[in-house]
C-alpha cells in the first residue's frame, strides 16, 4: 500500500471520528443553547457571550501560540527518527507558562479598567459582569497553559481522542442547564462558574491523556535556545494575524456592545452558535488533515501537499454549503422554532456569518500551507494588515449610523479581499499554483453555490404550506448542491474515481449482507 493512500484513510478515519463527535455535540449544544437563552434572558446571555469574548482579546497570542505548536510538532514528527518532538514540546510548554503569567497581569490590569469603564451593561448587572470575566479569565490562563497538550493530539493525528472528551463535555452542559433551572443564585454568576469547572475538567483531561500516551509530551524545564529563537520569530510574525482575527470576532463584538447594548450582543451570539455547529463539520474535516499537509511540506512531498489543498479547500466548501444552504434560505422558521425569543438581527447577522465561513474554508488549508513552510512574516504583514482594517472601519461606520449588520458585511468583504492576498503571497513564498486553484476551486464553487440557490430559493418564494416549503428547500439545496458540486466541481478523472469508490463500496455491501 503506497504512503499516500495510507495517509488518505488515516484522514478518513480521524474524519468519521470528528465527525461522530461533532454530531453528539450538535445536538446536545442545540439543546443547551436554547436552554440556557431561555433561562438567562437576553440581557445575561449577551453579557456572558461579549464578557467571554472579551477575555478572548488575550488570545492574540495565545492563537499565535496555538498555531505555532501544531506546526512545529507536526514538522518535527513529520521528520521521522531525525525531528525531536521533546524538545519542541518542553520549550512551547515552557514558553506557555510564561505567557499565562503576562497575560494574568494584563487581564487584571488593562482588561478589568476597560470592563468598568466602557462596556455597555445595565448598572445591576455589572458585578455578574465581574464574576464572569473573573472566571472567564482564569480559564482562558488555564487553556493557554493547556495549548501544548492540545496541539500534540492534533500533530499525532489522534482525533479519537477529542470525541471521548467531548463526552464530558456536552454531558456536563446538560447537567449545567437543569442547575441553572433550579438554581436560587444569580443564575448569570452560576453559569459562568459551572462553565469554568466543566473547562478546568477538560484541561486536566487533555493532560492525563498526553501524559500516558506520548512518551515525548513530557516537561523537562529545559528552554532549547535555538528552537526558542525560530518559534519567537514564527510567533511575533503570526500575532499580527492573530490580532486580526481577535479584532474581526471579538473586537467587532466589543464595538457592537458600545453602540447598541448586549441585546445585540445576544443576537451575534445565537448567529455563531448556529455556525459552529455546521462549522463544526468542516472544521473536523480540516483538523484531520492540516497535520498532512504540513508533514509533507516537511518532507519535501510538495506535489502531494499541493494536491491536498487543493481537495480539501473544494471539499471543505461543499461540505459547509450543503449544511447550511436550507440554513439561510429556511433562516427565520428554524430560529423560531429552536428559540422561543429570536432577538432582533438574529437572522441577517446568520446569514451573513455563514457566507463570510464558505469564504474561509477556502482559506484555512491556504493558511496551513503558509504555516508548514515557517516563513511568515511578509504573509502576515500583507494580510494580517489588511485583515485589522476590519476594526477601525466597522467603529466609523457605525458611528455615523450604520445598522449593525453591516459590521457583519464589511467584515464579508474583507475577508474576500484577503483570500486574494493570501494566494498572492503564496505564490512569492512556496511558488503556489494559484491561477490553477482560482480556476478549479475559487470561480468553481462560486459557481456552483450561484447555481444550487436557485432551485431552493424558488421552492422557498412559491410553496405556501410551511412544512411541505421546509422539507422541499432542504432537499432541493441538498440534491443541487451534490449535482453542481459533482459535476462542475470536480474533473472527469476525479469523477471516474469517485464512481469506482461507490461501486465498490455498494458491492462489498452486497456481498456482506448475501453472506
Amino acid at each position: 500500500m503506497s504512503i499516500s493512500t495510507e495517509n488518505n484513510k488515516r484522514i478518513a478515519r480521524n474524519t468519521l471520528m470528528l465527525y461522530i463527535r461533532m454530531l453528539f455535540m450538535m445536538i446536545i449544544g442545540l439543546y443547551t443553547s436554547r436552554v440556557i437563552l431561555d433561562k438567562l434572558g437576553e440581557v445575561d446571555f449577551g453579557i456572558y457571550n461579549v464578557v467571554g469574548g472579551f477575555v478572548t482579546m488575550f488570545s492574540v497570542i495565545s492563537g499565535a501560540m496555538t498555531t505555532a505548536t501544531q506546526r512545529f510538532l507536526s514538522f518535527e514528527i513529520g521528520k521521522g527518527q531525525d525531528g525531536d518532538v521533546k524538545g519542541i514540546f518542553s520549550t512551547m510548554l515552557l514558553i506557555h507558562l510564561l505567557l499565562a503569567l503576562g497575560i494574568l497581569v494584563i487581564g487584571e490590569t488593562i482588561g478589568l479598567w476597560f470592563l468598568n469603564n466602557y462596556m455597555n451593561f445595565p448598572h445591576d448587572r455589572y458585578n455578574a459582569a465581574n464574576w464572569t470575566y473573573q472566571l472567564s479569565l482564569l480559564v482562558f490562563i488555564l487553556n493557554v497553559i493547556n495549548v501544548p497538550y492540545n496541539g500534540a493530539i492534533i500533530a499525532y493525528e489522534k482525533m479519537s481522542a477529542f470525541a471521548y472528551f467531548s463526552i464530558i463535555d456536552v454531558t456536563a452542559k446538560l447537567a449545567i442547564c437543569y442547575i441553572i433551572a433550579i438554581t436560587p443564585f444569580d443564575r448569570l454568576i452560576m453559569y459562568a462558574i459551572l462553565m469554568a469547572l466543566v473547562q478546568l475538567i477538560l484541561i486536566v483531561s487533555y493532560y492525563l491523556y498526553c501524559r500516558y500516551n506520548f512518551l515525548e509530551c513530557k516537561f523537562t524545564g529545559k528552554l532549547n535556545k535555538n528552537y526558542s529563537k525560530e518559534i519567537t520569530s514564527f510567533v511575533s510574525w503570526n500575532l499580527v494575524g492573530s490580532l486580526a482575527g481577535v479584532a474581526k470576532e471579538q473586537g467587532v463584538n466589543i464595538v457592537l456592545n458600545m453602540f447598541f447594548g448586549p441585546v445585540v450582543n445576544a443576537a451575534r451570539g445565537i448567529a455563531y452558535q448556529v455556525l459552529s455547529k455546521l462549522n463544526g463539520f468542516v472544521s473536523n474535516f480540516q483538523m484531520a488533515m492540516n497535520p498532512q499537509i504540513i508533514k509533507d511540506y516537511a518532507s519535501g512531498n510538495y506535489s502531494s501537499m499541493y494536491t491536498l489543498v487543493f481537495r480539501g479547500a473544494k471539499l471543505s466548501y461543499l461540505l459547509l454549503l450543503t449544511l447550511s444552504l436550507p440554513v439561510i434560505i429556511e433562516a427565520p422558521l428554524i430560529l423560531n422554532i429552536w428559540l422561543k425569543n429570536v432577538p432582533d438581527y438574529t437572522v441577517i447577522f446568520l446569514r451573513i456569518i455563514i457566507f463570510t465561513a464558505l469564504l474561509n474554508t477556502l482559506s484555512n488549508p491556504l493558511i496551513v500551507s503558509m504555516h508548514a513552510s515557517g516563513k511568515v512574516r511578509d504573509y502576515q504583514i500583507v494580510v494580517g494588515g489588511i485583515s485589522l482594517l476590519t476594526l477601525p472601519i466597522v467603529y466609523i461606520a457605525l458611528k455615523f449610523g450604520a445598522a449593525p449588520y453591516y459590521a457583519m458585511i464589511i467584515a464579508f468583504v474583507i475577508e474576500f479581499i484577503c483570500h486574494i492576498a493570501r494566494l498572492y503571497m503564496l505564490v512569492r513564498t512556496i511558488n503556489f499554483p494559484m491561477w490553477k486553484f482560482m480556476k478549479d476551486v475559487t470561480f468553481r464553487v462560486y459557481i456552483i453555490t450561484i447555481l444550487a440557490i436557485i432551485l431552493p430559493s424558488i421552492a422557498y418564494q412559491s410553496i405556501n404550506i410551511i412544512i411541505i416549503r421546509f422539507f422541499s428547500v432542504c432537499i432541493l439545496s441538498i440534491i443541487a448542491t451534490l449535482g453542481f458540486g459533482y459535476y462542475l466541481g470536480f474533473s472527469k478523472n476525479d469523477r471516474k474515481k469517485i464512481k469506482t469508490k461507490i461501486i465498490t463500496i455498494l458491492k462489498n455491501k452486497l456481498s456482506k449482507s448475501n453472506r
